[in-house]
């Protein structure tokens, strides 16, 4: 298998973590995706306190996460079929300036003290159907910034650093912003942060790519991306555990204002410093993940660091203590960071170009459409036997799959070897 990455001695380690930038089109991208991703996060944490400040409910917290994210599991399989017949950097130039509309009409909204859960629903829907294009487009765009197709393996990884590097910062400089400011502030300072990624794509020098096709052929070029999934058991493997890790994995996050007041009687800062412990998680994993030299043992990878996540949530459910609870976040963050990027790798290493788009949305159905089931099925289940209990039973059920992929591992590789 070409893994595409140089295997050289010159290239082990950390010398070489950041050599995929070297390729313009996506040193821009980095930067500018970079800065807005610092304002997405940022508004994901304004977004939860604000619902839980405004009704005090678990549930509801559970239904405006799934309201957010569940378009992104109708849509995105569809979007994807988009994503491989358009082109995907005026797709981008789209998608992003209606995200930017988004963040600036809830921003006005709450700065004016108007703002309501059902327009925060309505919105997040907006948003979410929105994402369902942007998510498989932006992932299947990957390859066409990148020059040197060796410094792929590498760009997946620091794109998933990139994200996590703003998990870090966001939510941390957005918690001390809703102490001082309120939360508007976020939303603004999220919309504005858009300009920075869309003059990065506008200043790309790309390759004109043929956009033809036939309405006509959008039903049989999604049907064949599905069928293409589901006959290859690699594929089909590494999408069903990274579904079950988003649906349980992933859920702890909207139940985190009700840990951080019920259990860490905390606030905002304290909020704020549990996302960013699992942040620091992920962006360790993750540079973890660019310093490797090649793909080679990835599939191995996966069922540890889903252990790891289910681990860090059933301990981090039973810590009464700050700093403890802080550390299970960011054992979890390494966790799910590593499978989910490990995951990725594989994927975009082995799926054929023509279909990658198609797998990129089953991707992103499987890591971000399925969370808002998990997020609506935790707020539920918060609601009748709390946010601890709820939390251990996600992260046992994360064992559990772990443990199932694990025994599948051998074969798998020599399938995909």
């Amino acid at each position: 298998m070409n893994n595409g990455v140089k295997t050289g001695p010159e290239l082990e380690g950390f010398h070489h973590l950041f050599r995929s930038l070297r390729n313009r089109n996506f040193s821009l991208y980095f930067a500018g995706q970079g800065i807005s991703l610092v304002g997405t996060w940022m508004q994901q944490i304004a977004m939860s306190w604000l619902v839980y400040k405004l009704t005090r409910s678990a549930f509801l917290l559970g239904v405006v996460a799934f309201c957010n994210q569940f378009p992104t599991f109708l849509l995105a399989s569809f979007g994807g079929v988009l994503a491989d017949h358009w082109n995907r950097h005026r797709i981008l130039l789209v998608t992003q300036t209606l995200s930017m509309v988004q963040a600036f009409i809830v921003a006005g909204l709450t700065m004016s003290g108007v703002i309501s859960v059902w327009q925060i629903i309505a919105l997040g829907i907006f948003l979410g159907t929105v994402n369902a294009l942007d998510v498989p487009t932006r992932q299947s765009f990957l390859i066409e910034m990148i020059e040197d197709k060796e410094d792929l393996g590498n760009a997946i990884a620091l794109n998933s650093s990139l994200v996590n590097a703003a998990r870090l910062l966001g939510p941390s400089l957005g918690g001390i912003l809703i102490a001082a400011f309120g939360e508007g502030i976020c939303f603004l300072l999220n919309a504005i942060s858009f300009l920075a990624v869309l003059g990065s794509l506008l200043a790309m020098r790309l390759v004109a790519k043929e956009t033809a096709k036939k309405g006509s052929e959008i039903w049989a070029k999604w049907k064949e991306g599905i069928l293409y999934a589901a006959h290859s058991v690699p594929i089909r493997t590494i999408l069903l555990l990274l579904s079950l890790v988003s649906i349980m994995g992933m859920s702890y996050m909207i139940l985190m204002p009700i840990m951080t007041t019920k259990v860490l009687h905390g606030g905002p800062k304290t909020l704020g410093y549990l996302m960013a412990a699992s942040g620091v998680g992920a962006l360790l994993g993750t540079f973890y993940l660019a310093s490797r030299k090649n793909v080679v043992g990835l599939i191995r990878l996966i069922p540890f660091a889903a252990g790891l996540l289910g681990g860090g949530l059933v301990a981090f459910s039973f810590s009464r203590v700050y700093w403890l609870s802080g550390l299970m976040i960011l054992v979890a963050g390494f966790g799910m960071i590593v499978q989910m990027a490990a995951s990725n790798t594989i994927l975009q290493t082995i799926v054929d170009d023509d279909k990658r788009g198609r797998i990129m949305s089953l991707f992103a159905m499987a890591f971000l459409g399925m969370a808002p089931i998990g997020s609506l099925l935790a707020g539920g289940l918060a609601s009748k036997i709390g946010a601890p209990y709820t939390v251990c039973v996600c992260g046992l059920l994360c064992l559990v799959g772990s443990l199932f992929f694990a025994r599948k591992v051998p074969s798998l590789r020599n399938i995909i070897r």
